[in-house]
């Protein structure tokens, strides 16, 4: 059995966070704040080619936070996670 995922291509690997149910100061968050797609990148493929066959690099690396589509992407599950993998030109937002 794999031990760890390792994206090719352009693809990345990330695992979506769980948002909190309430604050730090213990305020209860409705339902309707989860709605936020916010995942952790996992793992980087190396990259694309271009037209000329030059390596193009992800922009993205691991530990980086960003929001994903609502739809799209490959669900992944390995050992007991759930990871979703997505080209890279489909993370559009990173989170700071």
């Amino acid at each position: 059995m794999a031990k760890r995922l390792i994206p090719s291509l352009n693809r990345v690997l990330v695992e979506k966070l769980v948002q909190p149910n309430k604050t730090a100061a213990g305020i209860l968050l409705p339902e309707t704040t989860k709605q936020l797609n916010s995942a952790k990148v996992i793992a980087v493929g190396p990259g694309g080619r271009d037209r000329d066959g030059k390596l193009v690099p992800v922009s993205l690396k691991e530990g980086d936070t960003v929001l994903l589509p609502e739809y799209g992407g490959t669900e992944v599950k390995l050992a007991e996670k759930e990871y979703v993998k997505l080209v890279h030109h489909m993370n559009l937002v990173f989170l700071v």
